[in-house]
């Protein structure tokens, strides 16, 4: 195994690439050039391997790459996060592994490990049961002598790209791996689903997808009941190995049930808020805080903040959007101040609006269309989160070597908010409050009534990053979508802005 060098076993965090060669030739330049777009993901070890070579070094630069030469190719850039951190990809008998991201309950093994010892005696059918029987966020690559094999779990957690150019089939974590080689147009690999790939092509094939679940009979009493059971039961897999833990805390309903959460698991839970000066919002969260019994750690800024680090957080998601860049600028300074306090881990309550119609246009869908427009309207809007919130959340957070957990997201909760019935969630076209059985789940967990009974707003709003973008661009004499896309053409020149 040329240029390996000794580590701790572990697991690891960081940054997927892999290539399929179409015409036979070397990948490994290819996987090389796209780890290098993505060691902000990963700074600590950085690999790449064939299916029975592999090199580890502790720069992109430094692997011994001379004498590997294979069609297929699989690479990964390693933040250790704990002592037994592992870098990868890692060899086995015959086939070469990365899996990136977490399982949960965490494992008695290492992640990587444990999904080493579920591929044993027959790798590639055994490779459809990582997704089909592991719950987490993650995503892998398996490369084989004659092929790749690669999947995404269930709700799409984990950020995944594919494209092709004209020689090469490839994946990475992030589009801008994908764009330095030539990829034009990376999309995002379909959560649930298997891909395999070989010199003649590439294929995807659903194991275990989101479906829509019947809607259940069944009234407010148990549904709460079971819904707080549920989420307990979710947030306690998600910081079973964790001393202390940071929570994005905006005060209102879905961050404070989430800290509730964390708190009766014996966690020193702390919360991080943001916001720019003369801010109401801020104030609120000191007074949601202090009812809650836990330390804010509350940091504004200011116009000229938000113009500094445009550029940059634009760069991390990787799309011209003003509804996206107005929720990653809080979540990016959430992420670097508690990196900052070392905070590895940062739960939020991102699905929260999604599962139990959080949202004012859900009214509109309720009065143009009725209840029934309503219930697949979020099932659609949960199983879009993959490329509409997921992925820009997690691009945001490693950049500060923050990971990213999310307790609405677990499988069981999701499947059963998706199958509540409609008036648990919303009683009419005009109910200004929604989400009636999360609001009623939040008082039986001990969240103060004027918690959760406030009406939402949106974080872009109540920060007040999306009014400093509008102004940002009325100097510049444009509107928010033509500046916020002038900035990505100066980042990302050869892509097309949308």
């Amino acid at each position: 195994m040329p240029g390996e060098e000794s580590f701790d076993e572990g697991y690891s965090m960081g940054a997927l690439v892999a290539a399929v060669n179409k015409k036979g030739g070397s990948s490994v330049p290819t996987a090389v050039t796209m780890l290098k777009e993505l060691v902000h993901r990963g700074v600590d070890a950085h690999g790449v391997a064939t299916p029975n070579s592999v090199a580890i070094a502790k720069s992109v630069e430094g692997l011994a790459i001379e004498n590997m030469n294979s069609h297929i190719v699989l690479g990964h850039n390693l933040s250790r996060f704990c002592t037994r951190d592992r870098p990868q990809p890692v060899l086995a008998e015959d086939f070469a592994l990365i899996f990136e991201g977490r399982l949960f309950p965490s494992p008695n093994l290492s992640e990587v490990e444990r999904v080493v010892e579920m591929l044993e005696n027959a790798p590639h059918r055994n490779a459809e049961k990582i997704v089909e029987k592991l719950e987490g966020s993650y995503v892998f690559a398996i490369a084989f002598a004659d092929m790749l094999i690669a999947g995404r779990d269930t709700i799409g957690l984990n950020p995944l790209y594919y494209g092709e150019n004209e020689t090469t089939y490839a994946l990475a974590s992030e589009r801008k791996a994908l764009w330095a080689i030539g990829v034009d147009n990376p999309r995002s690999f379909p959560p649930g689903n298997v891909m395999v790939a070989s010199e003649r092509g590439f294929s995807f094939k659903p194991v275990r997808t989101l479906t829509k679940p019947s809607p259940e009979t069944i009234n407010m009493e148990i549904a709460t009941k079971r819904l707080k059971n549920l989420l307990q039961k979710s947030t306690e897999k998600r910081v079973s190995d964790l001393n202390k833990v940071a929570v994005a805390f905006s005060g209102g309903l879905d961050s404070s049930v989430i800290t509730v959460l964390a708190q009766k698991c014996g966690v020193d839970v702390h919360l991080f808020s943001v916001g720019l000066e003369n801010q109401s919002e801020a104030q609120f969260a000191e007074t949601a805080a202090d009812a809650l019994g836990l330390p804010l750690h509350l940091q504004k800024y200011t116009i000229d903040d938000v113009r500094s680090i445009l550029s940059k957080v634009l760069w991390l998601i990787e799309e011209p959007s003003v509804i996206k860049i107005g929720i990653a600028i809080p979540l990016y300074w959430v992420a670097e101040n508690s990196s900052k306090l070392g905070f590895k881990v940062l739960l939020t309550g991102l699905g929260g609006d999604e599962l139990f119609g959080g949202y004012q246009k859900y009214l509109r869908e309720y009065e143009r269309y009725g209840a029934a427009a309503v219930r697949n309207a979020l099932y659609d809007d949960v199983a879009e989160s993959y490329e509409a919130n997921f992925q820009r959340d997690n691009q945001v957070c490693s950049l500060h070597k923050v990971e990213l957990r999310l307790p609405f997201m677990d499988q069981d909760v999701v499947n059963f908010g998706l199958g509540l019935p409609i008036d648990l969630k919303i009683t009419s076209a005009e109910d200004s409050l929604r989400k009636r059985v999360l609001r009623a789940t939040a008082q039986k967990l001990g969240v103060p009534s004027f918690i959760a009974r406030r009406a939402k707003k949106a974080i872009q709003y109540a920060t007040g990053v999306n009014k400093a973008i509008r102004r940002l661009a009325k100097e510049k004499g444009l509107n928010s979508h033509g500046y916020v896309r002038q900035i990505f053409r100066r980042i990302y020149p050869e892509v097309r802005a949308r």
